[in-house]
């Protein structure tokens, strides 16, 4: 293991709270109907950046490949997971570098791909690579392996991110062969129990998990192999994982998220109805250009999807160290800013916005009022950003009691039996 302290501090930008990203408030709605004939407010947030660092050239410390992955710890410093450089780096909560440990290998200490972080309950930060956990102790100046674990599901290399159930234990997601006895694969939270048994819950079922996409079989020399392919801007399953385990899914193509609280129960989150965004005409394109790219390279008479008039309205969905959902609304081409809706279990209790340059990324960290991300120049330069949010207008939602819709809630245990296997 490798574990370097850095000193010299110049090559980080800082913008202070006298930048923000956007230079007026542009207000927007902030309001929907609660079915009651109540048009209900709720708190509005907007974000500015207070920190952004990372360089084309120089110092070896600041230039990143590819940011998967960015927490903070008590003590406020930024950790960093770069994929590609097969290391994880410290930095103060002024962006300044502190140290870096890892190194591309499968020794204790080691890291093969890190992408994603998580501080665990035992106060440890546990990092997931490509086929296994390894956890640390962060010290002032370095940091101390203290133990490892290989994944439990069949996937190698997934992005996913790292999270604890309510005793404390981790929860691997990843892909697992369907119980149907088929090749396909199921995305699944796999619980490592403390005795070394996985209990596997499947998060929703093949025809779900598969919107916007099939597959077609090829042969790469004598080994049969199944692609994926894709419909251009179409529906996407999602899904996102909380604290203490909490965790929801959901179709992009539909304001419709299934929560599951930490309780057991399900429920099911209705959303205001979307609003349609047409495909620029440079989406369009890129469109057509995709499909052309697939009857290429996968050697089709005709492609399985056509170009779509509109986007899904959802983008993402994610939750914050609180336990919040945040729902992340779809974007026109162009809008400097991007949306989400913020959720307490089933209860709407704030709105957020936020520059389009900051990217949450695939296993975000968020609290109630910082937001970690990156950002990328005209020169594909990645950076780290850190995002500070204030409140600009709206009232508290939850002593509005303005809610989502709750629909058919169901006791976790009982859909166990048919999704659980040991």
């Amino acid at each position: 293991m490798s574990s370097r302290t850095g000193r010299n501090r110049r090559k980080c930008v800082i913008l202070g709270p006298a930048m923000p990203l956007v230079t007026a408030i542009l207000v927007f709605n902030a309001a929907w109907s609660t079915g009651r004939g109540v048009t209900a407010q709720v708190p509005v947030f907007e974000g500015m950046i207070d920190l952004e660092f990372g360089e084309v050239t120089g110092e070896d410390s600041y230039l990143f490949s590819r940011i998967e992955s960015i927490a903070v710890d008590a003590a406020g410093r930024l950790v960093v997971a770069d994929l590609q450089a097969h290391e994880v780096r410290v930095f103060d909560p002024d962006g300044h570098f502190l140290y870096q440990f890892g190194g591309e290998g499968e020794g204790p200490g080691d890291l093969t791909h890190p992408c994603c972080l998580a501080f665990g309950p035992d106060g440890l930060l546990w990092v997931r690579e490509s086929v296994r956990y390894s956890a640390f102790a962060l010290g002032s100046e370095s940091a101390r392996y203290e133990r490892g674990m290989r994944v439990a599901n069949s996937g190698i290399g997934m992005v996913a991110p790292v999270t604890f159930d309510g005793t404390g234990h981790l929860v691997d997601i990843g892909p697992v062969q369907d119980s149907d006895g088929t090749p396909r694969a199921l995305m699944a939270r796999l619980h490592r129990n403390p005795d070394g048994a996985v209990d596997t819950v499947r998060m929703a079922d093949p025809e779900r998990q598969a919107a916007g996409r099939t597959t077609v079989q090829r042969q790469l020399g004598d080994t049969p192999v199944t692609l994926f392919v894709y419909q251009p801007f179409g529906p996407l399953w999602l899904h996102a994982h909380g604290p203490h385990g909490v965790w929801a899914e959901a179709l992009t193509s539909d304001y419709s998220v299934v929560y599951h609280h930490t309780d057991g129960v399900v429920s099911r989150i209705e959303g205001p109805p979307p609003r349609k965004l047409a495909l620029s005409a440079e989406e369009r394109k890129y469109a057509e250009d995709w499909i052309a790219r697939d009857l290429q390279r996968l050697d089709l008479d005709e492609h399985p999807f056509d170009v779509p008039d509109s986007k899904p309205p959802l983008a993402a969905i994610y939750f914050d160290r609180t336990g919040r959902l945040w729902v992340e609304k779809a974007r026109a081409q162009g809008a400097e800013m991007r949306q989400a809706d913020v959720y307490e279990g089933s209860t709407l209790v704030a709105r957020y916005r936020w520059s389009s340059r900051v990217s949450p990324g695939s296993v975000p960290w968020i609290s109630e009022s910082v937001m970690l991300g990156t950002t990328r120049d005209e020169l594909d330069v990645q950076r780290v950003a850190r995002v500070r949010f204030r409140q600009v207008s709206g009232a508290a939602a939850r002593s509005r009691g303005e809610t989502g819709m709750l629909v058919g809630p169901t006791i976790f245990g009982a859909e166990r039996n048919r999704n659980l296997v040991r």
